[in-house]
């Protein structure tokens, strides 16, 4: 089998984009970190070196993180870039069907035919992603969790012609990093996010039926329940509009099945832009 990889692209310099870059590049890979936006892309790569130096002052990360950041990490708006020796690009952009399958139509024509194009989609099709083109069996989910940076899972999605070789490299690929990597089916929301689908609308059922409030609900998950954070906690770490755009994919992709259908409450908040921890409000009030 061939090495997992050496050098690695990734597509979209938002939250999750940026943390796998993180991870990747401080592995010691090659890294070309692509976004359409000049300004985007500047101020996300601003905001990492920010993020490693901050790690480093507190020994969270070791001495020289810096530096390695400087050698490994590159960016670039031009995709045919992506297609400079490259062994495996990552798609890490908004959860929009259409806007995936555009995107790996023109990976498929950028990138060498031995490629392998991930995407970190977190819920939608793989097997989709691999049907607009010529290598599907090239094509798998790579889904890291946020933050990136510090959760240790990573879902590895098997799409219907997905090869065996690209599962395990992308495996390997996922240990090198120091992640604990599974295989999943390309079911609606794989394993984390079809299972926690309850875990968010039954909490959001019971703050709106008056049972408890916010802090409440979230102590009880974490003092009774065992959870690292409670669910709302979660939704605003998240993105309330990343966590609300999840649970409409898993519920249209299981035919409106009830026992998966959103909150109106996710869709108001999007709306009025309580988006978490990123807009500075959310199910809580946070400092910018």
């Amino acid at each position: 089998m061939k090495k997992p990889a050496s050098s690695v692209g990734i597509i979209g310099a938002g939250t999750m984009g940026l943390g796998i870059a993180q991870v990747v590049a401080l592995a010691g890979y090659q890294t070309v970190l692509y976004d359409v936006n000049t300004e985007v892309l500047e101020q996300a790569v601003e905001k990492l070196f920010s993020t490693v130096s901050r790690a480093v002052e507190r020994r969270k990360l070791p001495a020289g993180s810096l530096e390695k950041l400087n050698r490994t990490l590159q960016t670039t708006t031009n995709i045919y870039e992506l297609g400079e020796n490259l062994d495996l690009v990552i798609e890490a952009v908004p959860e929009d069907m259409e806007l995936k399958r555009s995107l790996f139509q023109k990976l498929d024509e950028v990138c060498p035919a031995e490629t392998i194009l991930a995407s970190n989609t977190s819920s939608l099709s793989i097997t989709a992603l691999g049907g607009v083109t010529h290598r599907p069996q090239t094509v798998a989910g790579l889904h890291f969790f946020n933050p990136a940076p510090l959760m240790k899972l990573v879902e590895v999605v098997r799409g219907k012609e997905t090869s065996e070789e690209t599962i395990e490299r992308l495996r390997a690929f996922a240990e090198s990093l120091g992640k604990t990597s599974v295989v999943a089916k390309d079911t609606p929301g794989f394993i984390v996010n079809r299972v926690a689908r309850s875990f968010y609308t039954e909490a959001i059922r019971l703050l709106e039926e008056g049972v408890a409030d916010v802090g409440t609900i979230d102590r009880i998950m974490r003092d009774e329940g065992g959870f690292a954070m409670g669910p709302f906690e979660l939704m605003d770490l998240i993105g309330i509009d990343v966590n609300y755009a999840v649970s409409q994919s898993v519920y249209n992709a299981f035919f409106q099945e009830s026992r998966f259908k959103p909150h109106p409450l996710q869709r108001q908040m999007v709306e009025a832009g309580y988006l978490g921890r990123k807009s500075g409000k959310g199910f809580y009030t946070y400092e910018q």
